[in-house]
């Protein structure tokens, strides 16, 4: 797959260097899981940390399918 940039709110979370859409994803699961943010209840839920806001507009919460639209977003 062709490598993808993460702008600098994304790289806060994933890092700077081009990746992999999939790497990308494997990273940002990684940070969700090691910080505990997947809603203990709505397991499709994604709470945000400070950095994750800034990656999700503002929200504190999005589903895994909106979050996927969001960190695309956040792609040079």
């Amino acid at each position: 797959m062709k490598p993808v940039t993460p702008n600098e709110k994304l790289a806060a979370v994933v890092g700077a260097a081009p990746l992999p859409r999939t790497e990308l994803t494997k990273k940002l699961w990684a940070y969700i899981k090691k910080n505990g943010l997947q809603d203990k209840k709505v397991k499709t839920q994604i709470n945000a940390d400070d950095k994750l806001k800034a990656v999700f507009g503002g929200k504190a919460a999005v589903s895994m399918f909106e979050m996927t639209k969001l960190v695309s977003k956040n792609l040079k």
